[in-house]
């Protein structure tokens, strides 16, 4: 997990230099980089060099898409903005700076005008075992680690029969749009492997998805979810609604009502929560931990900052009395708004969605656009030109669109792939190692 902390006098003998144009854009995720992107000249702080299209994590991680092609390079999506990598420490709001600790040491950035889109980090509360045994699943790291994961756990039901069942039993909590997603598309991919197992032939596979809400989906309307619901049932996944997870260990995870189910993975992706960073520097924040902005999309008492994106409160007047979701194309048109009120635009920020979909494997997926409800085939057809047409640089998308056609030609590939860090997994019994993350940017 992304952990970005406060250093007092870390920039101390450094020299202080003015972000490009004035305008300094703290994290590259969704809301940040399609800032950069609207209004050209600006400075960028990012430890990646790339965006993250996060919406295709699932895909990633059940060999549908090849990795790389998830990410968007920062310098082609908004070539005219300068980009320092680097994490962002402190704030001074009087001297209107931003320290950023690079690789080659503090740099102190000045700025007219600053935005705040730091995304967010998964959200863990304190659930005995959940920070050392469950897997998260919120950026690349997360979706190379579960692909690796769940092939690992093939090769150990297959060379440890007497503990296959525990191998090949895979709980994952939270049924919004990750946890469903990610559930559907890695079934899909053990589903395409197990031919190339030929000793698990007949050893049963047990799906089981946790949520606390009283139904799947609670984003979607009820038919849609309804359809999911009963999709996943028929393929022997067990749905756990209204329920609770108390705690997890090596071997199992443990439900509020006692139940205990003996599993090697248990996946995490029942929410996120405001970048932690956000708190240290006296804004104003929401009980949420979120920075609090008005229509504008501007800070109340800071006319030189703004927020947008999963790390803020942002109020919308198509939806009053609500907040904006943490979603992508939310985020996207909050970097509209903003780019317009730093121009001086007072109209107040406003956005309906035209709808969602989600990908539920090969062929199959569930869409709402412009209030019709589409499933199957169809669905999973709109859900993919929507993220395809989202994705900013071109050459990415024609990418996308050729891994998307040779997934649906073949079988999921099941190559494991390298890890990006230090090591990562999960073995047998041991905990969790966790990978050094990106920026976290915007879901879905």
């Amino acid at each position: 997990m992304s952990v970005l902390r406060l250093v007092p006098g870390a920039a101390r003998g450094a020299a202080v230099r003015e972000a490009r144009g004035g305008t300094l854009i703290l994290g590259g995720g969704f809301g940040g980089a399609h800032v950069a992107r609207l209004l050209g000249s600006a400075t960028v702080v990012s430890p990646e060099s790339s965006l993250l299209y996060t919406p295709l994590l699932p895909e990633v991680a059940a060999g549908a898409i090849e990795p790389r092609h998830a990410f968007v390079p920062l310098r082609m999506m908004c070539p005219r903005a300068e980009l320092l990598r680097g994490r962002a420490s402190a704030l001074d709001q009087t001297a209107r700076t931003v320290t950023v600790e690079t690789e080659t040491g503090p740099v102190v950035l000045s700025y007219w005008r600053l935005v705040i889109a730091l995304g967010s980090t998964p959200r863990m509360p304190p659930i005995p075992g959940l920070g050392v045994h469950a897997l998260t699943f919120k950026d690349m790291s997360d979706a190379v680690h579960l692909r690796n994961h769940v092939l690992r756990r093939l090769d150990l039901a297959e060379s440890d029969p007497h503990r296959a069942a525990r191998q090949l039993t895979f709980v994952f909590v939270g049924a919004g749009y990750a946890g469903v997603e990610a559930l559907a598309e890695t079934r899909q991919l053990v589903r395409d492997a197990l031919p190339h197992y030929p000793a698990l032939r007949g050893v049963r596979q047990r799906w089981v998805l946790v949520d606390a809400a009283p139904r799947i989906l609670a984003e979607v309307p009820d038919q849609l979810s309804g359809y999911t619901s009963g999709l996943l049932e028929q393929d022997g996944v067990e749905i756990l609604t209204s329920s609770r997870v108390a705690s997890v260990d090596a071997t199992s995870v443990t439900l509020a009502t006692g139940r205990r189910i003996a599993t090697a993975t248990v996946v995490w992706a029942a929410g996120v929560s405001a970048h932690p960073l956000v708190r240290s520097w006296g804004l104003p924040l929401d009980e949420l931990g979120r920075v609090v902005v008005d229509s504008s999309l501007r800070v109340p008492g800071r006319p030189d900052i703004w927020a947008l994106g999963d790390c803020a409160a942002v109020p919308n007047a198509a939806t009053p009395g609500r907040f904006d979701p943490p979603t992508c194309q939310h985020a996207v048109r909050q970097a509209r708004a903003l780019v317009g009120s730093i121009a001086g635009d007072s109209r107040p920020y406003r956005y309906r969605s035209i709808g969602e979909g989600a990908t539920l494997g090969r062929g199959r997926g569930i869409a709402r656009v412009f209030g019709l409800h589409v499933r199957g085939r169809l669905g999973a057809l709109i859900t993919r030109g929507y993220h395809v047409s989202a994705v900013p640089v071109r050459s990415r998308r024609l990418r996308i669109l050729a891994d998307g056609l040779l997934s649906t030609l073949f079988r999921r590939d099941i190559a494991e792939l390298g890890t990006s860090g230090p090591t990562q997994g999960r073995e047998v019994g041991g905990p969790v190692r966790r990978a050094w993350r990106s920026e976290p940017t915007a879901t879905r």
